[in-house]
């Protein structure tokens, strides 16, 4: 969701634009920018993952934290070192909700405005599963898409809106992975659910993290300052989570502790050698099922190529 913490950027003319993703997950990435020492600097927008791509791509925006996938879709950009938003094993805000178990899916209802959690699912439908179901956009309301199709893929604050929602109904991880009760996800004519943390299936089939965003600009656009201010707006986040969870409790009606336990235990917001090497095992796979036209090499900032890196 679009919180009003969020909207406390700087705006004016020629302040280099910044297209952020409106999702929790991204706010210690950005809190430097609206609430600490880079406050002003640029001028930022909010929207959903595929919109940033969009910015991006058209040049309505200089930088952009874009869905991972767009990297190799979009030509011509740079990686900003050091930066991510990423998950070793269980994110909780990726979700895959089944009215069945998921090899019985034909058909899932994807959530429109992701395109790195989309890809993830094609991969897992295809390689873990077994299975090839329909797969139809939607936009994210998941009684409808439930409607409509077997399954559903839910991303951002709703899917961890609803993970909360089965942890308080359910104790055991067996029992959270792999039934929770309708009424728990706001569903209650339906019965039964079974729900697949889409991270934890990626790490279950693979052992490697998954990497859902990154930073990414035009080469030409990056300087030594800004790849630092990305850097050290990281860092005043992360020392500052448990303001982020209180201000992002009373936005979304959840408790404040919740929230600053997914973002320090479930998230992490680096490039590290394990997040790169997830990173590359998915541009592969992707790239391997048709979902790209190849995986490209990573490219950062400064010109530093991930294969001379590690």
């Amino acid at each position: 969701m679009c919180y009003s913490f969020f909207r406390i950027a700087g705006l004016g003319m020629n302040k280099l634009r910044i297209s952020v993703v409106q999702y929790l997950n991204t706010a210690p990435l950005v809190w430097g920018f609206t609430r600490g020492p880079q406050r002003g600097k640029y001028e930022l927008s909010f929207t959903v993952p595929s919109q940033c791509a969009e910015e991006l791509r058209s040049g309505a925006a200089d930088v952009a934290i874009i869905p991972a996938i767009e990297y190799q879709r979009i030509e011509g950009l740079t990686i900003l070192p050091d930066l991510a938003i990423a998950s070793k094993r269980r994110v909780r805000s990726l979700l895959l909700i089944a009215k069945a178990p998921i090899e019985q899916a034909r058909s899932v209802a994807l959530d429109s405005s992701s395109r790195s959690t989309q890809a993830l699912t094609h991969i897992l439908c295809r390689e873990k599963w077994r299975i090839s179901p329909e797969m139809r956009q939607a936009s994210p309301h998941l009684r409808e898409m439930l409607a409509r199709a077997d399954a559903a893929l839910l991303i951002g604050d709703p899917a961890l809106r609803i993970s909360l929602e089965i942890a308080a109904h359910t104790e055991s991880a067996a029992d959270r992975h792999q039934i929770c009760d309708g009424a728990a996800a706001g569903i209650a004519e339906v019965e039964k659910l079974h729900v697949y943390d889409i991270v934890e299936e990626w790490n279950g089939w693979t052992g490697l993290p998954a990497v859902l965003a990154i930073w990414a600009a035009r080469e030409s656009t990056v300087t030594m300052e800004l790849a630092e201010d990305f850097l050290r707006s990281r860092e005043f986040g992360m020392a500052n989570l448990p303001a982020i969870g209180r201000e992002a409790s009373g936005e979304l009606g959840l408790p404040a502790v919740e929230l600053e336990r997914y973002l320090r235990e479930n998230i992490d917001f680096t490039l590290d050698d394990a997040n790169l090497a997830g990173l590359k095992r998915y541009f592969t796979e992707a790239a391997r099922l048709g979902l790209t036209a190849e995986a490209k090499p990573l490219r950062f900032a400064g010109a530093r190529v991930a294969g001379a890196r590690h």
